[in-house]
C-alpha cells in the first residue's frame, strides 16, 4: 500500500459513512466520497477529497464514482460499501418492489462495486473491500426483514470472493453494527444491548479503518461484529 492510499466511501454524506471518511482522512487516506444528497460534496469540500452526487443502486454512479477516483489519484486501495436502510415492515406486507429496492441496495451494489475496482486492485497487487452489513445478518430481526435476509446473502458473496482473491492479496469482510447512535435512542436499543448504550459511530468508523489497514493483514471472509454484544449466538 502507497504512504497515501485511496479508498471510496459511499453513503458518505452523514452518520456511518461520513464517519468513516473522517476516520480514514485523519489517518492519511485520500477519498472519493458518494452520497444521494450534496453531503458528501460538502464533506470532500472539507477534506481535500473528491466528492459526487449519486446512489448506491444506481451502476452508472458507481462507475462514476470510480472513474473519479482514478482520475483523481490513479489508484484505489479500499472500497468501504456503505448504504442506508432498506424498507421495512411487516415480513408479508413487503412487496416484490420492496424487495428488489433491498436486493439493490444491500446485495447488488456491492457485486457492481467489486466488478469495477477488482481488476484494477489485481492491477495494483492488492487492495481492500469493506462492507458495512448489520447484525441481524446472522441473528435475523423482525424489525430488518429486507436487511436480515439479503444482508445473510452478501455474507455469503463475502465468502465466495474473499476466497477467490485471497492469493492475490485482495480482502473482502464485513462489519456488522448493532444500534448506532446515529439512530434515535430507545429503551429497547439500550435493553438489548449488554453494555447498556448505544455504539458510536466513530467505534465503527475506527473498525473499519483497522479491517483496511495493513494490521488486519491476515483477516479475509469475515464477519466482525461491533453490536456492544447485543447478538446472542456464538
Amino acid at each position: 500500500m502507497t504512504e497515501q492510499p485511496v479508498a471510496i466511501v459511499t453513503a458518505s454524506g452523514q452518520g456511518i459513512g461520513a464517519a468513516i471518511a473522517r476516520e480514514l482522512h485523519a489517518r492519511g487516506w485520500r477519498l472519493a466520497l458518494m452520497s444521494r444528497s450534496e453531503n458528501a460534496e460538502n464533506l470532500a469540500n472539507e477534506l481535500g477529497a473528491v466528492g459526487l452526487v449519486g446512489s448506491v443502486t444506481d451502476p452508472d454512479a458507481l462507475a462514476e464514482v470510480v472513474a473519479c477516483a482514478m482520475d483523481r489519484y490513479g489508484r484505489i486501495d479500499g472500497v468501504v460499501n456503505n448504504t442506508g436502510h432498506p424498507p421495512k415492515g411487516p415480513l408479508l406486507d413487503l412487496t416484490d418492489d420492496d424487495w428488489h429496492a433491498g436486493l439493490d441496495m444491500v446485495v447488488l451494489n456491492v457485486v457492481r462495486m467489486t466488478r469495477l475496482v477488482c481488476p484494477i486492485m489485481q492491477e495494483q497487487g492488492g487492495g481492500t473491500f469493506v462492507n458495512v452489513s448489520t447484525f441481524a445478518a446472522f441473528e435475523p430481526d423482525p424489525l430488518f426483514p429486507i436487511s436480515s435476509a439479503l444482508r445473510a446473502g452478501l455474507a455469503g458473496f463475502t465468502k465466495l470472493f474473499s476466497d477467490r482473491y485471497a492469493e492475490q492479496n485482495i480482502r473482502m469482510n464485513n462489519v456488522l453494527p448493532g444500534f448506532i447512535d446515529n439512530m434515535p435512542v430507545t429503551d429497547m436499543k439500550l435493553e438489548r444491548t449488554p453494555m447498556r448504550r448505544l455504539g458510536r459511530v466513530e467505534e465503527i468508523a475506527k473498525t473499519v479503518a483497522f479491517l483496511l489497514s495493513s494490521d488486519s493483514g491476515f483477516i479475509t471472509g469475515q464477519n466482525l461484529r461491533a453490536d456492544g454484544g447485543l447478538t446472542r449466538s456464538i
